[in-house]
């Protein structure tokens, strides 16, 4: 049993630290809604995306009435469910006024105390408290939510930092016009260090591409271990190796499980349905995601290979110089992402990177670093015939840096850069 003194002195230094000692918070695009009646406010997403600054961007907001904890606090090791009360004890206690208050209570990596979802949704439900939780990535997935919170939750995912959140680091307020004056110049050189990078929060904030690095590394020797290895129980550690070295090296590309298994079957024993169960676990962890064929038949968008994309182009491994066009398809990824409710790749005779769909409304886009003789007229005619397919009149291809309208059989294709097509 935890103390009320310790208890009371956890919930004063933490105040203490997110209001004096936390610098400059960016606001995130998916700061979450309270209020919602009787939900839990779930924030999940890959590890080390910035969970825990959005609670501190909460509590900054919510002042007084807002509680926060972090249950990996060591003051707080042996923390038991039949502390949570003595916690709502303590923090009134400190402020008897917020008897009759709104309060939030914002407890983060909340995975460390079992049975926490009971209490959880007592004070939602019960005591009409605002709760909002964060935990370990491998734990606090919608499908990994413990049963007594099924309906009962509202999950937002955070992740890696957007472009646009990314530019707010470098106190660059967005402005549509920004993108047509002289300082897109700086839009540009900020973006090809985006590209190259990526959106984790800590890297951002870094200045040495030496340091960058090694948090990347250790970002993802951390998703390695304790979000593969020890929560599923791995012991295969070759195949997962290989498997991931294949999946940071492939990304925008498709992947094949069964041309991986014939390539590596000699090599190191491993069955077919342990590799298909590694895989399953990588998109568990949220490290990669697929996007399959268009196709009506859920037959065939199944048994043709998938395409594989990051959480976060900085967690690529680039090989070549020409990386930098798959990179860039993965950022265009990643924001249709969150645009849109469904996303495919189009290939019949001609191939297209994505086909997507938001409120029944199809949308065509291609993907090309750069367009020259060689490729623009192929890159057009896979985007045209996608739009014929879904009967549409426009599409869009997107380069690192060139700009124009093309017409193709009665057809407008809007050429845009990465950079301004994410501002827009």
């Amino acid at each position: 049993m935890i103390t009320k003194e310790t208890l009371k002195e956890v919930i004063l230094s933490n105040r203490e630290f997110i209001l004096k000692d936390v610098g400059h918070i960016v606001r995130r695009e998916a700061f979450p809604s309270l209020g919602i009646p009787n939900k839990i406010v779930v924030l999940y997403g890959v590890r080390r995306s910035g969970k825990t600054f959005v609670l501190y961007d909460l509590f900054r907001n919510y002042g007084d009435t807002a509680l926060y904890v972090d249950f990996e606090d060591e003051r707080l090791t042996g923390f038991q469910t039949g502390d949570f009360e003595n916690l709502k004890e303590s923090f009134l206690e400190l402020d008897p006024s917020l008897l009759s208050k709104n309060k939030l209570f914002l407890l983060d990596e909340i995975q460390n105390v079992p049975g926490w979802e009971k209490f959880c949704r007592r004070m939602a439900e019960k005591e009409k408290v605002n709760v909002v939780v964060t935990g370990s990535s491998s734990r606090m997935m919608p499908y990994e939510i413990h049963t007594s919170l099924r309906g009962r939750s509202w999950s937002t995912e955070i992740t890696p930092f957007s472009f646009r959140e990314y530019l707010k680091t470098k106190n660059i307020n967005i402005d549509r016009n920004l993108i047509y004056t002289s300082r897109k110049v700086i839009l540009k050189n900020l973006f090809s260090e985006y590209l190259k990078w990526g959106g984790f929060p800590e890297a951002v904030f870094s200045e040495s591409p030496f340091d960058r690095t090694k948090i990347l590394k250790e970002y993802l020797s951390a998703i390695f271990f304790r979000d593969l290895v020890e929560r599923y129980k791995i012991d295969n550690i070759t195949l997962l190796e290989s498997l991931l070295d294949r999946l940071l090296t492939g990304s925008a590309r498709k992947f094949s499980l069964s041309s991986f298994y014939k390539q590596y079957q000699g090599t190191f024993p491993f069955s077919k349905d342990s590799l298909f169960s590694y895989y399953k676990c990588f998109l568990r962890s949220m490290l990669i995601f697929e996007v399959r064929k268009f196709s009506e038949s859920s037959y065939t968008r199944m048994r043709n290979p998938a395409k594989i994309y990051l959480i976060d182009q900085g967690m690529a491994k680039r090989v070549t110089s020409d990386d930098l066009g798959w990179l860039l398809e993965n950022v265009v990824f990643l924001e249709l992402r969150k645009r849109s409710s469904a996303i495919c790749y189009f290939e019949e005779e001609k191939e297209c990177d994505f086909i997507t769909k938001e409120e029944g409304r199809f949308s065509a886009y291609q993907v090309s670093f750069e367009l020259n003789e060689e490729n623009k007229e192929r890159e057009a005619a896979g985007l045209v015939s996608c739009c014929k397919r879904l009967r549409l009149k426009n599409g869009t291809i997107l380069t690192y840096d060139q700009e124009e309208e093309l017409r193709r059989q009665g057809m407008k294709i809007t050429v845009i850069p990465v950079w301004k097509w994410l501002l827009l």
